[in-house]
């Protein structure tokens, strides 16, 4: 996992979630931890990793995930198994 990926991981286990984190950062880092990603219609992703799903809408047209989107990120990571549960 390159350092970008690790400073996007650590960003996603803080807490509170940081509030300018963009997408793209996400979503490689998702990539880079193994999951498999499925396009779906319009701005819908799916990704599948340890056999959990979890789908998600791309911002548009700013950059910036929104917060709903980095926790959701947060919970499939936990559920995949790559983070340790964070308590809220």
């Amino acid at each position: 996992m390159h350092q970008s990926h690790q400073k996007t991981l650590k960003a996603l286990s803080q807490k509170p979630l940081p509030r300018s984190l963009e997408w793209r950062c996400v979503e490689t880092l998702l990539l880079a931890c193994g999951a498999e990603l499925l396009e779906g219609s319009g701005s819908r992703v799916r990704f599948i990793l340890n056999g959990v799903v979890a789908t998600f809408h791309r911002p548009h047209p700013q950059k910036e995930a929104k917060a709903y989107q980095l926790k959701d990120a947060r919970i499939f990571l936990e559920k995949s198994g790559v983070l340790k549960e964070i308590s809220e």
